[in-house]
């Protein structure tokens, strides 16, 4: 009794551990290093390229909650996020490389883990073992091509892009602040602050920068929560005021005053060495990224470790296709996990990872229908994004994980209400927990 999981992202490596925690052998299939995808570099697991932000930490957040039920549940994602944090305000970032290391090394020192470095092109609709497809939004051409015809897809996709990254020390730093949003004290980010005829020529330069375009029988259809900062500038001259450079909260202690708007500067390693444009994704050349950019304070002579890109993503029309426990309806020995269903942002993915494995686990287990997770958890609401179809006039999208998918958590957007919701939903977990646990004791 084995399952075959292909691809070792946060989701592959989440359910790749369920698995093994269930007494059940795993054949991980990892592309890389033989392939990489566009956005990829390192041969280590579970690796980071959008961001280093695993977003808020609070509970009073839907994505804190969630990240706590992982805990609970014991992720391999949040054991190594707690321990490769990085400063970040009220948010959970990381040190990307120690975080990937910290994964692979779990993976690599599993028993009833065996690890197979080659691609894998064809869905095993044919065979009767178990498979985890997990190859993310950045699946290969081949096996996306071979997925949408067995399963019938009509072969859904978004842009996603990335932001640059900046070494610490080509900063001018007398030109930055460091602070966290309406904190008090040296904060976590350093903020380049702009006041409004800078501001204004900013915006008028990232309009005006040559963009890289998509192929011509490419439509662009970008996630609405990371959208390329030229898209928001080209929305409105304030856009980007009200987003990612909103100055509310951040008061500069060389002059007393809030800037018309500032760019915030995110480390993305411990020791601080290097920094991540915050919410500054683009699809700019990388020229006109250099240019443009250093028109932020502080950044004139700034060095860039990475400059942003726009990639492809793929996913499934999950409702459509897989049933409650994310098999495919015409391939029933073939599970889906992680962003490829529908799900959207590291922690959703590791998520996504861990209740395929638990779900396709206890099912080789001889238990038919495993108990889902609770719908008035996070965990739960997220899950059930991927199974509930949209409305007649509306295509099925990616989405984060929010209160407004937990059940009872609707009318509650009050920050006094939310705790409740959380209360209530790690009551939840922890008692679906305990039940799985119930029944593998059955079982054996």
């Amino acid at each position: 009794m084995d399952v075959s999981i292909v691809g070792a992202g946060l989701a592959g490596c989440e359910a790749a551990l369920a698995l093994s925690g269930l007494g059940i052998s795993v054949r991980l299939i990892e592309m890389k290093p033989a392939r990489f995808s566009p956005a990829h570099s390192s041969s280590n697991f579970a690796e980071l390229v959008c961001s280093n932000s695993l977003r808020s930490a609070s509970l009073n957040s839907a994505v804190g909650l969630l990240k706590q039920e992982l805990r609970l549940l014991g992720s391999v994602a949040m054991y190594a996020a707690d321990i490769a944090s990085v400063p970040a305000g009220k948010a959970l970032a990381v040190d990307r490389k120690e975080f990937s290391e910290l994964i692979t090394k779990v993976i690599e020192n599993s028993p009833l883990i065996t690890i197979e470095r080659k691609e894998a092109d064809k869905l095993p609709c044919d065979s009767d073992d178990t498979v985890i497809i997990a190859t993310g939004p950045l699946t290969s051409d081949r096996l996306a091509k071979d997925i949408s015809d067995r399963l019938g897809s009509s072969g859904l996709y978004f842009y996603d892009a990335i932001a640059p990254i900046v070494y610490a020390e080509s900063l001018d730093m007398s030109k930055l602040f460091r602070a966290s949003r309406y904190e008090t004290g040296e904060g976590d980010y350093l903020n380049a602050p702009m006041d409004r005829d800078l501001y204004h020529h900013f915006v008028s330069e990232i309009r005006a920068a040559r963009k890289v375009e998509p192929h011509p029988f490419e439509k662009m259809s970008h996630f609405e929560g990371c959208l390329p900062v030229e898209e928001l500038a080209s929305r409105g001259e304030e856009t980007l005021a009200f987003g990612p450079m909103k100055p509310v909260g951040l008061v500069d202690p060389k002059t007393g005053v809030r800037s018309h708007a500032v760019v915030q500067l995110r480390a993305e390693n411990s020791d601080r060495t290097l920094y991540n444009l915050v919410g500054f994704q683009t699809k700019m050349t990388y020229s006109e990224q250099e240019r443009v950019f250093r028109m932020i304070p502080g950044l004139q002579n700034a060095q860039f470790a990475r400059l942003g890109s726009s990639h492809r993503n793929t996913y499934l029309d999950a409702p459509l296709l897989l049933d409650e426990f994310c098999r495919a309806k015409k391939c029933p020995n073939n599970f889906f996990a992680g962003q490829i269903t529908g799900v959207e942002g590291y922690v959703e993915s590791a998520a996504s990872g861990l209740v395929v494995g638990l779900m396709s686990g206890l099912i080789l287990r001889g238990i038919s229908r495993p108990p889902l997770p609770p719908v008035e958890s996070a965990i739960g609401g997220l899950m059930m994004h991927t199974r509930r179809p949209p409305g007649a006039s509306r295509k099925y999208e990616p989405m984060n994980v929010n209160f407004g998918m937990i059940e009872g958590a609707s009318g509650r957007s009050g920050k006094s209400k939310k705790p409740e919701v959380a209360v209530r939903a790690i009551d939840a977990v922890q008692k679906w927990k305990k039940e799985i646990e119930e029944i593998v004791k059955t079982a054996k």
